[in-house]
């Protein structure tokens, strides 16, 4: 009976032992990140010359300091170890992990890239992170059309099985998670922020739920706020993490075009969908299939280019065929001519007036009735 509580206590002690060891190794990690001056592919250099272990590089005298500025060496010298003691206590929070670049749980595709965050803040569940992804982005101020189009792209990939990767912004990366949500399948979200705050504000709830059916991930330590610099440093996790990267709407000054153009030079897909030369929320993506990114017209499009880069099958679902001026046999001519004025983008109303030859008051009654029915929607400006 003593020797199995002697047996007892000594497990625990091991066990505590190794939290204790493990807490001292994440305190190095989390220095070692909030060192002023480096960046991620400094970091991974210096890690390079110590083995992967951070600890030497806090040393009063080290051979890797030499080439760095001094602000760097004398907080390697002296870190800020209340900060470390910040993160730390965010990290005993309820479901929150960190993973560093020795983690076996950390995205083996990220990994492979030359500038691979040396950790991972995770709020979530970190063992999606080397699911099969897709990463969806586009305009924060996207038309009707275009955020339904993200929703549903996402909504149909996550239900073939792949991952939906995004960044929680407002407009179409909103979009894409809530149509994974929709699935019983997980989305990331990679923030720009500490995983303490939520960018954009309105977003808190859908922040909430996609950590408890996926993950938020983010490199930077709790209290960094919205910074704009740090947001396309953002972006090449989202591409790193994915097979490829779908562009739904985007300016030709679009910050999504970034995600496209580090996705490329990752050696990932780029897939866009064309819009309307009329409309300028479509230039971007133009812009990206002029050089090269597949345009696609349907999520099964998607499903049929990555096949060959997928170890595990994907469900291929069949897209129902449909006809959006297919009208009810009941209807009568009037209202198959106004369906025939209209366009898959936003027409005003006068336009319409105009070409269906009908009168201002038919047209609206009409147009009332049509989007009652889910045929037509109204767009700002008095447009349909």
């Amino acid at each position: 009976m003593q020797k199995q509580e002697k047996s007892e206590i000594t497990t625990q002690q091991i066990k505590d032992e190794n939290c204790q060891k493990q807490d001292t190794d994440f305190r190095y990690w989390l220095a070692l990140n909030r060192t002023p001056g480096l960046g991620s592919r400094r970091i991974n250099r210096l890690l390079g010359l110590t083995g992967g272990n951070p600890a030497p590089l806090f040393a009063a005298q080290h051979p890797a300091h030499k080439g760095l500025n001094q602000e760097s060496i004398a907080f390697l010298r002296n870190p800020s170890w209340e900060s470390v003691e910040a993160d730390l206590h965010w990290l005993e929070g309820d479901n929150r992990h960190l993973l560093t670049r020795q983690d076996p749980r950390y995205p083996a595709m990220l990994a492979e890239t030359e500038d691979a965050p040396p950790l991972l803040f995770i709020q979530g569940d970190p063992s999606i992170l080397n699911n099969p992804q897709m990463a969806i982005v586009g305009s924060r101020n996207p038309s009707a059309s275009g955020r339904e189009t993200a929703a549903e792209f996402a909504r149909f990939l996550a239900g073939a099985g792949l991952t939906i990767t995004s960044g929680l912004a407002a407009g179409i990366d909103g979009a894409a998670h809530q149509g994974a949500l929709k699935t019983t399948g997980p989305t990331i979200a990679v923030t720009g922020t500490g995983l303490d705050r939520v960018y954009p504000a309105k977003h808190r709830e859908l922040a909430h739920k996609i950590a408890s059916q996926g993950a938020l991930i983010s490199e930077l330590p709790p209290g960094t706020p919205p910074i704009p610099a740090n947001f396309p440093r953002r972006n090449r996790i989202i591409s790193g993490m994915s097979l490829g990267t779908l562009v739904v709407e985007a300016a030709q000054k679009s910050g999504s075009l970034i995600t496209a153009r580090l996705a490329t030079e990752q050696g990932r897909e780029v897939f866009a969908i064309p819009g309307s030369i009329h409309n300028p929320l479509a230039r971007g993506c133009h812009a990206l299939i002029r050089q090269g990114a597949k345009l696609v017209e349907t999520a099964g499009d998607i499903l049929e280019e990555l096949a060959p880069l997928l170890a595990t099958e994907l469900q291929l679902i069949q897209q129902p065929e449909q006809n959006p001026t297919e009208l009810p046999r009941q209807w009568d001519s009037d209202y198959a001519q106004l369906m025939s004025a209209l366009d898959y983008d936003p027409t005003p109303i006068d336009l319409l007036i105009q070409r269906s030859g009908l009168t201002a008051d038919a047209v609206s009654s009409m147009l009332l009735l049509l989007e009652l029915e889910g045929f037509v929607s109204a767009a700002p400006g008095r447009k349909c």
